[in-house]
């Protein structure tokens, strides 16, 4: 199960549907499709309309799109949530590597989806850049503890892991750990995760595999590859692939309770 992709990119225009049905031929199935903003989930949730029981969307703000909320922002996603497509508040969260919004801009946006997701009863998918010691004070601070989150595509250090499995965060996985040079923390640090604490995912069409054989012509990532990520976390962590593959799958659907209704945080 890929719990992070962005299908309605616009590198997908031309072809979503081959690249949903080579994902289920390569067993690689459902798909969490991220929205990063209020038009991106609406399309991510219509999208995942047509697939009943094999793509399913989120719906928030990436703190890059936060300086473009305004007062009707919370209330739209609020209300695509209340559809049955989405399973998740965000991507949301804060990111100062590149400072696309205001930082005070990003932090009152993502206390906000904080509050929405403690307000639905919906797990929050969560992005960090440079951002550690806001972002984890924000999440003590608004954040329930039934509220299950889930902090996409890490890359951080051993401290901010350790701080993040403490606060009882689950931890996404991307195809970073298969990059031998700035994947090289990661590959120990992976270990550190309690395997019903571990997901993956692609961030397709984003981080591709750097060891990825054949490379796609175009350089584009696709959920289809998730599996040369599990086996690289099966190295890592001297479990087999098809066992990080299944725990996985079960953590993700646990966490986004799927098959259970939307009730049950």
């Amino acid at each position: 199960m890929d719990i992070g992709v962005n299908l309605m990119h616009r590198s997908f225009g031309s072809d979503r549907e081959r690249v949903v049905e080579a994902a289920v031929q390569a067993g690689v199935t459902p798909l969490i499709l991220t929205g990063t903003s209020v038009r991106s989930s609406q399309a991510a949730a219509e999208y995942a309309r047509a697939y009943p029981g094999r793509l399913y969307a989120t719906a928030g703000v990436h703190p890059h799109d936060a300086k473009s909320c305004d007062a009707h922002t919370l209330q739209a996603l609020r209300e695509l949530a209340a559809g049955g497509e989405v399973f998740a508040i965000g991507e949301c969260g804060l990111d100062y590597n590149r400072d696309f919004s205001p930082r005070d801009v990003q932090r009152e946006v993502f206390a906000q989806q904080i509050g929405l997701a403690a307000e639905l009863a919906l797990p929050l998918f969560l992005h960090e850049r440079d951002a550690h010691a806001d972002f984890a004070r924000l999440l003590r601070e608004h954040r329930p503890e039934n509220v299950p989150a889930v902090v996409h595509c890490f890359t951080g250090s051993e401290e901010e892991l350790r701080a993040y499995l403490e606060m009882g965060l689950h931890i996404g996985i991307t195809g970073w750990i298969c990059d031998e040079r700035r994947g090289r923390q990661l590959r120990e640090l992976v270990r550190l995760i309690p395997p019903d604490r571990l997901m993956i995912e692609t961030d397709a069409p984003f981080l591709t595999p750097r060891d990825l054989r054949p490379k796609p012509k175009d350089g584009r990532n696709e959920p289809a590859f998730l599996p040369h990520i599990a086996a690289a976390v099966a190295e890592c962590t001297g479990r087999s692939a098809e066992s990080v593959m299944d725990q996985t799958t079960k953590t993700a659907k646990t966490f986004f309770n799927i098959g259970n209704g939307k009730s049950g945080l």
